[in-house]
């Protein structure tokens, strides 16, 4: 074999191991948190998800069932994560995502009046709406429809992660909140691969929690009301 032959062999050889290296790398995120999607296909049979609710004060459906936890802010002044509590509502950065959860099946509620300290509820034709309260965190919720309010005097990303620590709650792989199990997350009708800590809270994402089995099918609004 001629040393040309076995250069040549060599550069394929190592090629090889690049791309046998690199490929499960790009899949796993580089070796740090797996990000990343895999298709709805993947879970197997889904229940079917639960018919929309009323349309609430906001416009977009109220969800069913109780509330998962009691809602949670910090105290005016206060922050967490960096995002403060402050006295009105921020608007430079304005953008809302949806978030439904399931609990072995059975859907609980993201309460309203979370990120804002002592919430006011006051009630409307389509269910309670908080429209004041001591201060209002970056992150929030006005009603009982899954509305996460993005709000913020800075444009940045926000992760699920942070809206549940402004919540007080506990939220990882094996918990949401109180409910503790296996957790299956969702955004846009596809699997997360990664931490839902890590989920962007992007304009209109609509991400589902689901924690335990059987498995839900994504719900899913259309029209965001101006939203």
């Amino acid at each position: 074999m001629s040393r040309r032959t076995r250069l040549i062999g060599g550069l394929a050889f190592g090629v090889l191991i690049g791309v046998g290296v690199a490929l499960p790398l790009a899949l796993s995120g580089g070796g740090g948190p797996r990000h990343g999607f895999a298709p709805l296909s993947t879970l197997g049979h889904l229940k079917a998800a639960p018919p929309l609710g009323p349309l609430g004060p906001e416009g977009p459906p109220l969800e069913p069932g109780p509330n998962l936890a009691a809602p949670g802010s910090p105290a005016p002044g206060a922050s967490v994560d960096g995002l403060s509590c402050q006295g009105g509502e921020q608007t430079l950065f304005h953008i809302h995502a949806r978030l439904t959860i399931f609990v072995n099946g059975a859907s609980e509620k993201v309460p309203y009046g979370i990120g804002i300290a002592d919430p006011q509820a006051q009630q409307t034709k389509r269910g309670p709406y908080v429209g004041s309260g001591a201060c209002f965190t970056w992150l929030h919720t006005h009603a009982a429809d899954g509305i996460i309010h993005i709000e913020s005097p800075v444009q940045r990303a926000f992760t699920l992660g942070e809206f549940f620590d402004v919540w007080g709650q506990p939220l990882s792989t094996t918990q949401v909140g109180p409910a503790q199990g296996a957790v299956t997350a969702l955004v846009n009708r596809r699997v997360w691969l990664g931490d839902p800590r890590d989920i962007r809270l992007r304009a209109h994402a609509q991400i589902q929690l689901e924690v335990g089995r059987p498995l839900v099918a994504p719900v899913r609004i259309t029209n965001w009301y101006g939203n």
